[in-house]
């Protein structure tokens, strides 16, 4: 007698490729649009699937879980952050819940270097200047940016995606210094030419350009705070495909508004897809709508990942990016 397939409920439309092979595998529900579920849906789900497979536009809170059914015995989160599922909660309950690291750390590196260049040489202004028809011809002192060449660059968090922007930054000829939960291994320090800071706030106080590549977790919220943000030069630049909640973007909206700062490249934002409406005021400020993982080929690799994980528990192991409350 044939197996029962498991019960898979998609939360969000998936790369083509991704949802056909989910649906070979499993009894998968996929969403017919791209909106996020509803708290209802979610509710639907958790009581009627073995697996949910959420994504980051999901809160996977201790309420949601708390009305799982005993069905639900795994998420299988498409993507690496998991700060929106009470992974603590699920475990107490007995429901595994998997990640997919790594597979978009040079999307999201490449996407640094791209905020770093468009910040620096005031790409979007001219980008701007060219659409509205409004450029008159070339002048020596129009639009004058800066080199990276030689800067200075800060990075906070020199996990996967960290190292991958320090071996594009070291290319680009910048200088790179990093603060980390732990110092890296000397071989690994020696090989990306970086040099540790003990101190974060020594370190951001004498950098040209401070990075982002933290994940979000209780001890990294507001690490960027106002009292940090004035340690940084008046010529310095801050650059975020992380995660929002790391900086203080009210402060730093602020900052950047006075003079104190002298720009910022942000991809995530504190709350979500509410931005702080005055950074869209400021021609120094590079605003992209959370794109540093969008490949196509990262999103199906991400995908991959999800399937892997879901199969492997499928035939009774453990999946192999299971996250426990340990590794947050």
């Amino acid at each position: 007698m044939p197996k029962e397939r498991l019960s898979v409920v998609v939360t969000r439309r998936l790369p083509e490729a991704v949802e056909t092979r989910l649906s070979e595998l499993f009894d998968v529900r996929l969403r017919e649009d791209d909106r996020p579920m509803t708290r209802t849906e979610l509710v639907e789900a958790v009581k009627t699937a073995d697996v949910l497979v959420p994504t980051l536009t999901d809160v996977i809170d201790a309420g949601l879980i708390a009305q799982a059914s005993e069905k639900l015995k795994l998420i299988a989160n498409y993507g690496a952050g998991v700060d929106h599922i009470d992974v603590a909660t699920a475990r107490q309950r007995g429901v595994l819940v998997s990640n997919t690291p790594g597979v978009v750390t040079d999307d999201t590196a490449d996407m640094t270097i791209a905020l770093i260049l468009a910040v620096t040489r005031r790409i979007p202004e001219g980008l701007a200047l060219m659409q509205k028809g409004d450029w008159a011809g070339w002048a020596p002192t129009a639009l004058l940016g800066g080199r990276i060449s030689g800067r200075r660059l800060g990075i906070l968090g020199m996990g996967r995606i960290g190292q991958a922007v320090a071996r594009r930054a070291a290319a680009f000829g910048m200088q790179v210094h990093y603060h980390n939960r732990r110092r890296l291994r000397p071989e690994i320090e020696e090989a990306h030419e970086a040099t540790y800071w003990d101190s974060l706030d020594q370190m951001v106080a004498r950098m040209d350009v401070v990075s982002i590549n933290c994940p979000s977790t209780p001890s990294t919220f507001h690490l960027m705070n106002a009292r940090r943000l004035k340690l940084m030069k008046p010529s310095a630049v801050i650059v975020n495909t992380s995660r929002g909640e790391v900086i203080d973007e009210n402060a730093l909206t602020r900052m950047i508004r006075s003079g104190e700062i002298a720009g910022a490249g942000l991809d995530v934002y504190e709350h979500g897809a509410k931005a702080n409406p005055r950074l869209r005021e400021l021609p120094n400020v590079v605003m992209l709508p959370h794109m540093g993982s969008a490949t196509v080929e990262g999103r199906i690799e991400m995908g991959e990942k999800v399937i892997i994980n879901i199969k492997t528990f499928e035939d009774g192991h453990r999946p192999p990016d299971q996250v426990v409350p340990a590794m947050l």
